[in-house]
């Protein structure tokens, strides 16, 4: 019984050995999978934003306005960039973009809506974009001055 167990033993010490050897050899040859974009990331072919202008102020307004600004950027990158989520910083910030993939060299837009209602002061906004770029941040900022007489 001993021995069966001593052999048993062995016989696992092997394969697993083995099976790491194989492991080994397929990275060194080249052979392991990748997901496309982990071989974007190794051969530099990433999807870049370039924005004309990551930031904008509406300037004074009287509460209650609602105004907006489209941000312009370009992919400068050489992959398609996808935006997965934009979200503002409250909820009077409210930005819209596009659900389809950017070509490489096309332009798009981010626009962004703010709502002035129940604010007074100076109003500093940010509008947080999450993208298939490194990093996978871009973050735009609004500003303005909203003039409330019910907030002195």
């Amino acid at each position: 019984m001993k021995k069966i167990s001593i052999l048993a033993f062995t016989f696992g010490a092997l394969l697993f050995l083995g099976s790491c050897d194989n492991a080994a050899s397929k990275i060194k040859s080249g052979d392991n999978r990748t997901s496309d974009m982990a071989d974007a990331v190794n051969t530099n072919r990433l999807p870049e934003f370039s924005f004309e202008s990551e930031f904008h102020d509406f300037g004074n307004l009287v509460a209650g306005e609602k105004v907006e600004h489209i941000f312009t950027f370009t992919n400068t990158g050489e992959a398609p960039l996808i935006i997965s989520k934009a979200e503002g910083s409250c909820g009077c910030t409210v930005p819209v973009w596009p659900r389809e993939p950017i070509l490489p060299g096309a332009t798009g837009e981010i626009k962004v809506n703010f709502d002035s209602t129940n604010r007074g002061g100076r109003q500093d906004k940010t509008v947080k974009l999450y993208a298939n770029t490194v990093p996978n941040q871009k973050v735009l900022k609004i500003t303005s001055e909203v003039d409330n007489p019910d907030m002195q």
